[in-house]
């Protein structure tokens, strides 16, 4: 099925937009209600850790999804997805300085080198805030080649990030395992392409090599 760029700005994005926020607006309304269980703060904490990951996995999966499906309209939620990923990964860390921290920032600081999976943690949220900030069109025109190098952190933070929330766990690996396998299966993607689009260059180099000269 295909769309209209008008019909992906008014019609598929609102969508999207709305059912990317759903999980927020549950975590809101359970904190409203009390409704999160005997420890509020860890399921914050934990749901919306998670939901940072879920997004950035379904950013690396919008250009595997267009080349299998031929859906070209995909890329043009990317973009949308992985600023959701960033919102949950704000959440996450805001409730970890706020609801288990009270912004009491010498202990923040304290904490970060202490405990390994904080650490890791703090370097994901890190890393993706440039990715965020450089989202745009007039970013990307700007930093023109720096531009597409600096997204490639895309391919390292949820790998951190898988780290963080495995780390974080005391037993049942099995999210974080389900979370490796697909981002491993994502990465030999790539890793494919990448190598078929190398072999095609160079079958092409050697075929304008052969080619007679006029």
């Amino acid at each position: 099925m295909s769309f209209t760029n008008r019909q992906v700005s008014y019609l598929i994005k609102p969508v999207i937009f709305l059912l990317a926020l759903m999980p927020f607006a549950y975590l809101v309304y359970g904190a409203f209600t009390d409704s999160l269980g005997t420890n509020p703060v860890e399921a914050l904490t934990h749901e919306t850790g998670e939901w940072g990951l879920r997004f950035l996995l379904i950013t690396l999966c919008i250009s595997p999804l267009k080349r299998l499906l031929g859906i070209s309209w995909l890329i043009k939620l990317r973009r949308m997805l992985g600023l959701f990923a960033f919102f949950y990964a704000c959440m996450h860390f805001l409730t970890y300085i706020w609801l288990d921290q009270f912004f009491d920032f010498y202990e923040i600081l304290l904490d970060i080198p202490k405990r390994p999976f904080i650490t890791i943690g703090f370097i994901s949220f890190v890393l993706i805030i440039p990715l965020a900030v450089t989202s745009t069109k007039k970013m990307q025109q700007r930093l023109k080649h720096h531009w597409k190098r600096l997204h490639q952190l895309v391919y390292i933070i949820p790998m951190l990030v898988v780290v963080h929330f495995m780390w974080s766990l005391k037993a049942d690996y099995t999210e974080p395992f389900i979370y490796t396998l697909l981002f491993l299966l994502l990465m030999s993607e790539r890793a494919y392409r990448s190598r078929v689009g190398h072999i095609r260059g160079e079958r092409k180099a050697v075929a304008h090599k052969k080619a007679p000269q006029f």
